[in-house]
């Protein structure tokens, strides 16, 4: 797959980006290099390769799930919290119709 001015310049345009004509013709071998890069990514044999999404295994450290964990934070304070809103419905915060 190559480039041409014609496809940086439609590309520009659908991004809404002034180029002038000298940086067009300047990015034509650019991309085309970029193209040719993957292209070449592409050759590569990854098969029996794990995807990974890091180079070093990571772990997340994680705490119990506990509802009530912090009395002043955690879970069931339903009623403290909505005490302090304007309008409370069916146990939710009430706000304003957006939408008709």
């Amino acid at each position: 797959m190559s480039v041409d001015t014609a496809t940086v310049a439609k590309i520009a345009s659908l991004a809404r980006i002034k180029v002038s004509e000298a940086e067009v013709q300047a990015m034509v071998p650019e991309l085309n290099g970029i193209l040719a890069w993957v292209e070449q990514l592409g050759e590569v044999n990854v098969a029996g390769v794990e995807p990974m999404t890091a180079v070093i295994p990571n772990t997340l450290r994680l705490r119990a799930d506990v509802v009530n964990a912090d009395p002043l934070t955690g879970g069931d304070i339903r009623d403290a919290v909505l005490a302090n809103a304007p309008v409370a419905e069916h146990g939710f915060f009430g706000v304003p119709k957006v939408i008709e």
